[in-house]
């Protein structure tokens, strides 16, 4: 018997209750890396805090059992889902704050209350919105890299998110290289975006670019991209722009 195997039996008891212990790693529920923003959230901030999931990768758009898949992890028919033992989190700012909570250590979120009202504040903006370029520059890091042409919507969305960005490292720069110092939930929130900047070129401020630089250093940001990069399953839908 292993040390491991042996202090789980001291305190588990038996193999039955070891094998428990292990089945009740978290499991997320996510689709395809090179497209799937929403799942590339929370999928980033669990690995960039080092917590242990079982990844289920489903397909999207391939057909009617992929998306029974789905339907037997969530009843939203969405990915990403969070799977805790008994329970379901759906929807990518739903599992970040479930894993701030879960993982307090984890410090997902500012521990100073005027920091964490602004980290939720943006990070619940782009939940909710920049319709306007999610539409004109969808998340595919297959594309080649190229500018296009964008709406004054579009071009009114990379302004605000440059405002925020902008505004978060002049405000807590002295605490850290990302949004509010350290690695949280809101940069994990934005992550999509500085793929999006840099997929369709869009040109950006100075501090913003290096913001950018700084996440895609990130060692679970790339990760999540030389996965995606290898992924080679087209969505003819995707694939417009």
């Amino acid at each position: 018997m292993t040390e491991l195997a042996a202090s789980l039996t001291a305190r588990y008891g038996s193999m039955t209750a070891k094998r428990d212990f292990f089945d009740m790693a978290l499991k997320l529920v996510i689709g395809n890396k090179n497209y799937s923003s929403w799942s590339m959230r929370p999928w980033l901030a669990l690995r960039a805090n080092n917590i242990a999931f079982d990844e289920v990768f489903i397909p999207l758009y391939t057909g009617e059992a992929d998306k029974q898949r789905i339907l037997s992890f969530t009843h939203s028919g969405k990915v990403p889902a969070l799977i805790d033992g008994d329970v379901t989190i759906w929807d990518s700012l739903s599992i970040i704050e479930y894993v701030a909570e879960r993982f307090p250590e984890t410090r997902l979120w500012p521990e100073d209350r005027a920091r964490r009202a602004h980290a939720r504040s943006i990070s619940a903006e782009m939940h909710s919105g920049f319709a306007a370029l999610r539409n004109e520059c969808g998340m595919n890091l297959h594309r080649p890299i190229g500018a296009i042409p964008l709406s004054s919507d579009a071009r009114a969305n990379i302004a605000r998110i440059q405002e925020i960005w902008i505004e978060c490292r002049e405000r807590y720069g002295k605490l850290g290289p990302y949004l509010f110092g350290a690695f949280g939930a809101a940069d994990a929130m934005f992550a999509p975006v500085v793929h999006r900047f840099r997929t369709y070129a869009i040109a950006v401020a100075p501090e913003v670019r290096a913001y950018m630089e700084t996440m895609m250093s990130l060692p679970a940001f790339q990760e999540w991209t030389r996965a995606g990069l290898a992924e080679t399953l087209v969505i003819d839908r995707f694939e417009t722009a």
